[in-house]
């Protein structure tokens, strides 16, 4: 049986990525990439075995993104986190 290896490091490569679709108010493109944002910190979370949305405060949130160089999320994004990791499942 292997046995996988769970990492909250950075990847060294990035995935391509495209560009947004053009034409949309700013408010949907702020909208997504807070969404964008949260599921990355919630998959991270799971990843490091926080499952309940009690345990994921915002200082833990905030740590989680600074490990995974990402620019500490705001009080709504941190919301946003629990929330996904609550209905998430």
């Amino acid at each position: 049986m292997a046995v996988a290896t769970v990492t909250t490091e950075p990847l060294n490569t990035s995935l391509p990525k495209k560009p947004l679709p053009a034409g949309r108010p700013r408010e949907w493109y702020v909208s997504h990439n807070r969404r964008l944002k949260a599921m990355r910190l919630a998959i991270a979370l799971l990843d490091t075995g926080v499952y309940q949305p009690s345990t994921a405060d915002n200082t833990r949130i905030r740590a989680t993104a600074e490990r995974l160089a990402i620019h500490p999320p705001s009080d709504t994004t941190c919301r946003m986190v629990r929330a996904l990791i609550r209905y998430g499942r």
